[in-house]
């Protein structure tokens, strides 16, 4: 069986934790792991492979934090599928399929979810492939436990389908839970991969016929490059409105496994330990006479004095205060802020790249201060500037560095200067990380400031 593992979505919802550059699924947020690297951990004993679906950008940080993983030979040489824009869960489900022997069971998780039980999920595991053996679409449904409005629910007789539904109002919710016969749709489905694409051609062919082309078409030599202009052909739409509410081929099991998808801040509070006044317990948060409030900080300090209730959320470029209850209101800050035409909603001060990090520590109009590190037998892009000159100054390790013709290498407590318009590159030829700290001057600080001459990731 193959782990098909969906890296798509920003978790917009789990701003300023979540970024487009460093979306949730990747943040490590229990015992230094990631939710990414959980589901790996939990899908390794299940499947023989993984399939990994991401854009080009998360993809280095789901093969850096693969990487970091204790997990066998078998599932290191796990294959990646690179879409370079998202067209919702059906085509990139497709794509994948495509990708695979039409018998193979495959296992489609999410890779943003957490799953505590994993006796129960084992179990419902094998009683979902058992199903898929037989030619059904196996959709697992979490058993509700409150009436809750930002799911989507599966309304089941037995083990079958008898309908999908949209995401109700509160009091429908209600009805819901007190029917016993509905179930929180969980984003996850089991199935032999001809089975899916046969239904897919079936109920929506323009969507089969575009991500089949789009799969032919693909650079599929270290991984599945699909072509930016394929894939924004396929129409964009979810695996529920283009396969499961249309086909009579869907079973759901029944899966008490201790699921949450982790969707806003409401929900991730339940999942930390709180002190005896239900407070979040951190060594960095004193909170004085106040209760049942979810912090999370990094480094800094919080403290609370006569406050109840209340999420704050602590980042170095961002600070979120909102009511409990009211943390889904965070996707409408976001859009804000992309109407502002701010970058908080995008990334970080710490931005990771496939050589390293870099994290910024001052700007200004005109000048830009980094702390850039980039990792053993990585390479930065050869590349040039039009409106900037940088100074590099090495703190650790030594780099090899280009400017112009001339190679030179450059130890700790020396610097070297590039002249704005020069080609110039950095590689990192030792064993240590090298650590530099990088001064920009210019007129204009973009990253978009960036020709790229030669790249050995294929970025543009």
């Amino acid at each position: 069986m193959t782990n098909i593992i969906l890296c798509g979505g920003s978790g917009t919802r789990l701003w300023p934790i979540s970024r487009a550059l460093m979306p949730k699924q990747f943040i490590k947020l229990f015992d230094n792991k990631s939710l990414f690297q959980l589901t790996v951990e939990r899908n390794q004993s299940e499947c023989s492979n993984f399939l990994i679906v991401s854009n080009a950008e998360q993809y280095f940080l789901a093969s850096d934090q693969m990487g970091d993983l204790d997990i066998d030979k078998e599932h290191q040489d796990s294959k990646f599928l690179l879409e370079p824009v998202g067209r919702n869960t059906a085509p990139a489900i497709a794509l994948a399929c495509f990708a695979l022997d039409k018998e193979e069971i495959v296992l489609v998780t999410p890779s943003d979810h957490l799953i505590k039980d994993e006796v129960a999920y084992d179990k419902v595991i094998s009683r979902a492939v058992k199903l898929a053996k037989e030619d059904n679409l196996v959709t697992f449904g979490i058993k509700p436990e409150f009436p809750e409005t930002g799911f989507g629910y599966i309304e089941a007789d037995g083990e079958s389908v008898k309908a999908f539904k949209e995401k109700p109002d509160e009091q429908t919710a209600k009805e819901y839970l007190e029917a016993g016969n509905y179930y929180w749709n969980s984003g996850m489905f089991a199935f032999k991969a001809g089975i899916f694409l046969e239904e897919l051609e079936k109920y929506s062919p323009e969507i089969y016929n575009t991500s089949k082309h789009a799969y032919i078409n693909a650079n599929n030599e270290d991984m599945i490059r699909v072509l930016h202009k394929d894939m924004a052909n396929i129409p964009e739409d979810s695996i529920d409105y283009a396969v499961m509410e249309k086909s009579d081929k869907v079973k759901v099991v029944s899966s008490q496994i201790g699921w949450s998808d982790l969707g806003s801040f409401d929900a991730l509070s339940e999942e930390y330990e709180k002190d005896e006044n239900g407070n979040t317990i951190d060594s960095n948060l004193i909170a004085m006479n106040s209760k049942e409030n979810f912090v999370y900080t990094s480094n800094r300090m919080v403290t609370l004095a006569d406050v109840d209730d209340l999420i704050v959320v602590d980042t170095p470029d961002a600070l979120l205060v909102s009511k409990k209850g009211s943390s889904q209101k965070i996707k409408d800050i976001v859009q804000e802020l992309k109407g502002r035409e701010s970058e908080l909603h995008h990334i970080h001060l710490t931005a990771h790249r496939p050589w390293g990090t870099y994290t910024i520590l001052e700007e200004s109009e005109h000048y830009k201060i980094k702390r850039i590190v980039v990792k053993p037998s990585k390479r930065l892009s050869l590349q040039k500037h039009y409106h900037r000159s940088e100074h590099w100054i090495i703190v650790s390790g030594t780099a090899l560095v280009t400017v112009g013709a001339k190679e030179t290498l450059v130890k700790a407590n020396e610097s070297t200067y590039i002249p704005m318009g020069e080609i110039h590159r950095l590689e990192n030829p030792g064993k240590i990380d090298v650590v530099l700290i990088e001064a920009q001057v210019g007129d204009y600080l973009g990253e978009d400031d960036i020709v790229r001459l030669q790249d050995d990731f294929k970025r543009v």
